[in-house]
């Protein structure tokens, strides 16, 4: 699915004004679906990213879609910007420096492999986010992080440790998923 640019900024503003909401009132805003495009109601997983001169400010998403991509993307909005553990909530001083950047993501497709090194050759760099999941711990990464991990063994190490796991952890029960993402930013 590709957003035409109205939609994409329909979607920017709002998870902005998600966020000024929830400056004022304590919550994310609930956008009427009435209101929007039929393609903005399909159910989608988004994450939401918040950064402050390129440093992430907040992240927060779903890997499953179980509600419309415009709630998806006010739910996320606001918990992006008051519910990450990693920071305090976000001031209204910092509201006006914030950079934010939508992804929606495709379902999931399990990968199959028969070791480290034939999942590492399958892995698709800038295309692939990963979710890694071994017993009870599971971690994911955006495509975007390969901005800053461009190599596959060190995406790959990092979503170990993302996930709980030693970075040099194998085990022949580990589960990894792929999916792509569209991503929305504010040029």
């Amino acid at each position: 699915m590709s957003l035409n640019k109205a939609q994409q900024s329909l979607l920017l503003q709002l998870a902005k004004d998600s966020i000024a909401y929830g400056l004022e009132h304590g919550r994310a805003v609930k956008p009427n679906i009435k209101d929007y495009d039929s393609v903005l109601s399909d159910i989608r997983a988004t994450f939401v990213t918040l950064e402050i001169n390129h440093q992430l400010r907040g992240c927060i998403g779903m890997l499953e879609a179980v509600r419309p991509l415009i709630t998806d993307i006010a739910e996320n909005a606001f918990s992006a910007a008051f519910k990450d553990p990693r920071f305090p909530p976000v001031s209204k001083e910092e509201d006006a420096k914030l950079e934010i950047h939508l992804s929606i993501l495709t379902p999931s497709e399990p990968m199959s492999f028969d070791s480290e090194a034939d999942l590492i050759r399958q892995l698709r760099p800038k295309i692939d986010g990963l979710i890694m999941q071994e017993g009870g711990r599971r971690g994911t990464f955006l495509p975007s992080v390969w901005e800053s991990l461009s190599k596959p063994e060190d995406f790959l190490q990092h979503l170990k440790q993302k996930s709980g796991l030693p970075a040099h952890y194998w085990s022949d029960t580990l589960k990894v998923s792929r999916y792509e993402c569209e991503i929305i930013g504010e040029d």
